[in-house]
């Protein structure tokens, strides 16, 4: 990995961790607020992909539309969940949890379904990331029984952590393969799967049970988050456009655990605005989460 490619996926990261915890400070309204920013997300983007298009520099195709709808069922998943883990969860355990296990479940699809076979490095640094979480999500004796120590609220962050995880090895196999092998421009991709994002979600939000009130919520977001919405509206797109263009220049199994530093940012950010406890050990393990995901890039 170059420098440069490097340079980016580590500001990825760490606008990553911003963005987390901007969606941290919106609670019980997770399908609303998740419509809402892919919406504002995909508005923003549209002027781009329309000069793509009509410039001739990239064309528009039904397996791009297919691959983009395809990214857009995963980035659903994995938003609704994470929204959902962090009103559920303490984001100190959530996050950690999450982010670390994503590269686990991608060496072991790699392994068993691509035919790829780790190096000693990567599968003692599997072992490692395993192990930060465990370090991260322990409750030291004598902590209290608050929502951010609780062993109910451990439990239910390794959970969330673990479901979220899978939907990050999903779309992070699958970009890779498409901004790879059916466009060459990340940024078109992207925007078009926004676009599918805001669709499928407004559709939902229509049709599926409870709209009524989710109604309410998106109207409520609108008016009352703004600072949340725009910020999570340009700083998840960006983050995630420099690891696409990334992952055209380097191997997915490089780019995708380094970009977990952003585990290092976000367990300090969690303490410093949600006042989490116990960050000395959140700290510790997520130190050794990175300390695996060097050996993980590294082999």
């Amino acid at each position: 990995m170059t420098p440069a490619v490097l340079g980016l996926v580590l500001f990825a990261s760490v606008a990553h961790a911003l963005w987390n915890i901007a969606a941290k400070s919106v609670s019980g309204k997770g399908y609303a607020f998740v419509l809402a920013y892919h919406g504002l997300s995909a508005i923003l983007l549209a002027p781009i992909a329309i000069w793509l298009l009509a410039s001739g520099a990239h064309e528009f195709s039904p397996s791009l539309l297919g691959a983009a709808a395809l990214s857009a069922i995963f980035h659903i998943a994995y938003s609704v969940s994470l929204q959902s883990g962090y009103d559920h969860a303490p984001l100190g355990v959530v996050y950690p949890t999450a982010r670390g296990v994503g590269p686990i479940i991608t060496i072991i699809i790699a392994v068993l379904f691509l035919g790829e076979r780790p190096t000693p490095p990567e599968t003692i640094g599997a072992f490692v990331v395993i192990a930060g979480i465990a370090v991260v999500t322990v409750r030291p004796k004598g902590a209290g029984g608050g929502h951010a120590t609780s062993s109910h609220g451990i439990g239910r962050g390794l959970a969330w952590g673990g479901l979220i995880g899978t939907f990050i090895a999903s779309y992070t196999l699958w970009d890779d393969f498409s901004v790879n092998h059916i466009t060459d421009s990340p940024l078109l991709y992207f925007a078009v799967s926004e676009a599918c994002v805001a669709i499928i979600m407004a559709l939902g939000i229509v049709t599926i049970p409870g709209g009524p009130s989710r109604r309410a919520d998106f109207t409520s977001i609108v008016s009352g988050h703004k600072r949340a919405l725009v910020t999570v509206a340009i700083l998840s797109p960006l983050a995630y456009l420099l690891v696409l263009f990334a992952m055209q220049q380097a191997p997915v199994s490089l780019v995708a655990p380094v970009r977990e530093t952003s585990i290092i940012v976000g367990t300090l950010l969690a303490w410093w605005f949600f006042g989490e406890k116990n960050i000395a050990m959140k700290l510790t393990g997520a130190v050794v989460v990175v300390a695996g995901i060097g050996l993980i890039a590294l082999g």
